[in-house]
């Protein structure tokens, strides 16, 4: 029965000879438990796209209409409007094809790779050269959102030369629109140096994750007046330095509304409420990519549970692997008739 509807599968002329391959077949038939019609349930979207060879297409059917390419400029206009700026980050290619083709206006490749991407205990450890590879990915998946590469640690901070360098790395080498860097007044020398090379920077105050050591690790800023004040100051800092949007992180949602009505460049807020530009997350925690149990920053909300999804699937895939119910005939590549019986005949005389 089995061997009789694998052959009305087939188009006609790569039948199998079932008589010369009744031997070879016989260690391959399938648990009673299978059958054509209960080995898998086929997908419609698989069934249209699976007639490749291999899997070497990634970017898949392009948009009918592809939308409006995100500039700077176009970002100063949506603040000037009042419309919300949507960022996320993304740190492979399929995290940032499926972040464009969300609609997301910037993506940001962070050194929170360091720790959701590359396992390490803190963004401290990741280096420029791992940026770098992980910005390409991202850029070659990218087609209408902002992208923007943050300048890891060690790699900015010693002289403005320094910074500029690596952001030219990060331009030509990572193919990324911008950079992004923490820091307030003290890194205005800094962003001048590489704006005036034409590159566009992204600022990053309040909690700045690179120095969490003199922080005392990852603790809200701007809760007293004077904490508040310095947030503020350094906001306005790099904004007149040159840079075209800053983060403010992990303050206080009454203190950074505050801020963004004083500044004139959009604030992206990440754990610092509504009252900002815009606001941005990390995909792997948004998405729910993690397993249970996992802390999250209390400014996250989680929209998916994409661990969950993705244990359902690969346990799928294991227990059908284990009782030989995939691959399922619809899986398998046809063979034209007279090869195959040659090919029998060929193992059998040896």
């Amino acid at each position: 029965m089995y061997r009789s509807a694998l052959a009305r599968s087939l188009p006609r002329g790569t039948r199998p000879a079932h008589r010369a391959l009744s031997p070879l077949l016989s260690s391959f038939t399938p648990s009673p438990s299978c059958s054509p019609s209960s080995c898998s349930t086929p997908i419609p979207h698989q069934q249209i796209h699976q007639t490749r060879w291999s899997s070497h297409s990634p970017m898949g059917t392009p948009p009918e209409t592809p939308r409006k390419k995100i500039t700077v400029p176009l970002l100063r206009k949506m603040h000037e409007r009042g419309e919300p700026i949507t960022m996320i980050t993304a740190h492979d290619f399929p995290s940032a094809h499926v972040a464009d083709a969300a609609g997301m206006d910037v993506i940001l490749v962070g050194d929170s790779l360091a720790m959701v991407g590359l396992g390490m205990e803190d963004t401290n450890e990741v280096l420029v050269e791992e940026m770098l590879l992980h910005c390409r990915s991202v850029a070659r998946a990218t087609k209408g959102a902002l992208t923007i590469g943050d300048l890891p640690m060690g790699s900015y901070e010693i002289a403005p030369s320094q910074a500029l360098e690596t952001a030219i790395r990060f331009i030509k080498e990572g193919r990324m629109h911008g950079v992004k860097l923490e820091g307030g007044k003290e890194m205005v020398p800094t962003i001048q140096k590489i704006t005036s090379a034409g590159i566009p920077v992204l600022g990053h105050v309040g909690l700045t994750p690179q120095r969490q050591n003199a922080l005392g690790g990852f603790r809200v800023q701007g809760r007293t007046t004077a904490d508040a004040v310095k947030v503020l100051e350094d906001a306005l800092a790099v904004q007149e330095a040159g840079c075209f949007a800053v983060v403010v992180e992990a303050v206080p949602a009454e203190v950074a509304a505050i801020i963004a009505k004083k500044l004139s460049i959009p604030s992206i807020g990440i754990g610092a409420g509504s009252g900002c530009s815009g606001q941005v997350l990390v995909q792997v925690d948004m998405t729910g990519n993690f397993p249970p149990g996992r802390r999250i920053p209390k400014f996250v909300k989680q929209y998916g549970n994409v661990w969950a999804e993705s244990l359902r699937a690969i346990e799928a895939y294991r227990d059908e692997v284990k009782s030989r119910q995939y691959p399922a005939v619809e899986h398998t590549y046809p063979i034209k008739e007279e090869e195959l019986e040659g090919f029998v005949k060929a193992v059998e005389g040896r």
